[in-house]
């Protein structure tokens, strides 16, 4: 089953923390899985939000014949990302933050795509696989 959560205001990234732990949970996660998908998705949920202008996060537990997981994808229409490869390393802002998020979710999880483009907002999905 696919939930499909809006981010528009703080409250909504703390809304899609619970979510993507009630899934981990739902696929048998171990807890240090569950606790790297939710500070991926932390993590992208909060960038949507500041970067992008709000978006959505859809989570989904995934079965496949010899592996369960969750899946999230994120999406925004903000701006898109200029220099993609530039975003995912350390230490790289555009903003206040540390230049931890994009990189950071990216080594946090199993599986890790994202596609943006300047005007063409931004898209991110991540998976954790137990």
């Amino acid at each position: 089953m696919l939930s499909t959560l809006p981010i528009r205001r703080s409250e909504d990234v703390v809304k899609v923390r619970q979510e993507v732990r009630a899934r981990a949970v739902q696929a048998g996660l171990g807890l240090v899985d569950q606790t790297k998908i939710i500070t991926a998705a932390s993590e992208l949920a909060r960038n949507a939000l500041e970067y992008g202008g709000g978006g959505e996060a859809a989570v989904e537990v995934i079965q496949e014949p010899a592996r369960r997981g969750v899946r999230i994808t994120f999406t925004d229409q903000g701006p898109g990302i200029p220099d993609i490869e530039q975003a995912l390393r350390d230490g790289f802002t555009s903003g206040k933050g540390m230049g931890l998020g994009l990189g950071g979710a990216k080594r946090l999880s199993s599986e890790f795509h994202l596609h943006s483009a300047p005007g063409q907002g931004t898209r991110v999905t991540i998976a954790r696989w137990k």
